[in-house]
This record gives C-alpha cells, sequence and structure tokens, in this order.
C-alpha cells in the first residue's frame, strides 16, 4: 500500500491542467465573464483486504441536482471554511460521518469547471482508520467503494453522449459493476488516471 500512496502524492505534486465537464464538447461556448463558485469534494481512499478503495456516494433520488447520481462526498466553499480543502473534509463528515482526525490528505488535483457553474478542486486522501458511515438522510442515498485501480485505469473509461439542451453533448463514463460513474465525477477520475500513467 505504502508504495502505492507514495506514487498518488508524487503524481498530485506534478502540475496539470484544469479539466472541464466541456473538454469532450469544444464547440461548447462559454461567457468569458462568467464567475465561478469555489467547491471541493474529497476522493476518500479506504485500505480492504483486496486493496485500496475509492469511497463514492449515490446521491438522493429526492435531490434537485443530480439525483441519484455518483458523485465525491463534497460541496461548496461556506465562509467558514477556510479554503476547498476544509469545505471538502467537511462535507464529507456532514455526508457520510467521516472524522477529519482520520484523514490524512495527499494532495488536490487541478479544479474541475461544472456545467453547474462550480470550480470544484478535487481533494485526494488517505483514510487511516474504519469509521461508522452514516450517510446523510435526504441527499446521500448510498455510500459504497470502488477499487482504486478500477477507476485509474484509464483503459476502464468510455466516451458516450446524449442530448442536453438542445445539444449532443460527450462526457467520460467508467462504470463498475451496477455504478454507472459518468459526467464530472467520471472526468475528474480521468484527469487523476491521466496524472498516475
Amino acid at each position: 500500500m505504502t508504495d502505492h500512496i507514495s506514487d498518488i502524492r508524487a503524481a498530485l505534486a506534478s502540475s496539470g491542467t484544469q479539466s472541464s465537464d466541456f473538454d469532450l464538447n469544444p464547440e461548447a461556448v462559454l461567457p468569458a465573464d462568467r464567475v465561478l463558485r469555489p467547491a471541493g469534494v474529497l476522493a476518500p481512499i479506504v485500505e480492504r483486504d483486496d486493496g485500496l478503495h475509492l469511497l463514492l456516494t449515490k446521491r438522493s433520488s429526492a435531490l434537485k441536482h443530480h439525483p441519484g447520481q455518483i458523485a465525491f462526498p463534497g460541496g461548496k466553499q461556506d465562509d467558514t471554511d477556510a479554503d476547498v480543502i476544509a469545505a471538502a473534509l467537511r462535507e464529507a463528515r456532514e455526508e457520510i460521518g467521516l472524522p477529519e482526525d482520520i484523514v490524512d490528505v495527499l494532495g488536490t488535483l487541478p479544479t474541475h469547471e461544472t456545467v453547474t457553474g462550480f470550480s470544484v478542486t478535487p481533494v485526494i486522501a488517505l483514510v487511516r482508520d474504519d469509521f461508522d458511515i452514516k450517510p446523510e438522510p435526504g441527499e446521500v442515498d448510498e455510500v459504497f467503494s470502488v477499487p482504486l485501480d478500477h477507476v485509474l485505469d484509464p483503459q476502464n473509461f468510455v466516451i458516450q453522449s446524449r442530448r442536453w439542451r438542445g445539444m449532443r453533448r460527450h462526457y467520460f463514463t467508467v462504470p463498475y459493476g451496477p455504478y454507472y460513474i459518468w459526467g464530472a465525477t467520471a472526468r475528474m477520475l480521468r484527469a487523476w488516471a491521466d496524472r498516475m500513467t
């Protein structure tokens, strides 16, 4: 495990380019004066018997935005948050019950611009101990894990498309079992996977 974590730290320390929900749609025209709201998401790595896994959430089907989608725990930076890393850690505590004191932040990926107007910083972290996972009622339907090697292998990603706001929009997917991981979450994972190769 130590070697893999060292590799991740080294990959995150190198410089990289920002990603966006529009990367696979170069024809999209974005307003130059758009204002993006800062947000942080946590990519919590846990150790299982069969290796390292990544914790993800399935958003509540009752939510107004992105119901039922697979996501990292996280959200917008509040005035009380010191920075986007603090926002990601706070949101992970609120959404899945992850205590900040058992989390080692390994680094961050460059920001990711979403179609919803956020500038999201993915925060990669190692969870040192077991904890009691508590999905936040009304926000999180399920917390599950996927093997880290699966989502960090570029060959497991597929580009798909659908009609959105009158245009065909292309996006990354990285399915795992019954979980359809796509959109911003898959794009951020792909950026991480590209860093590791």
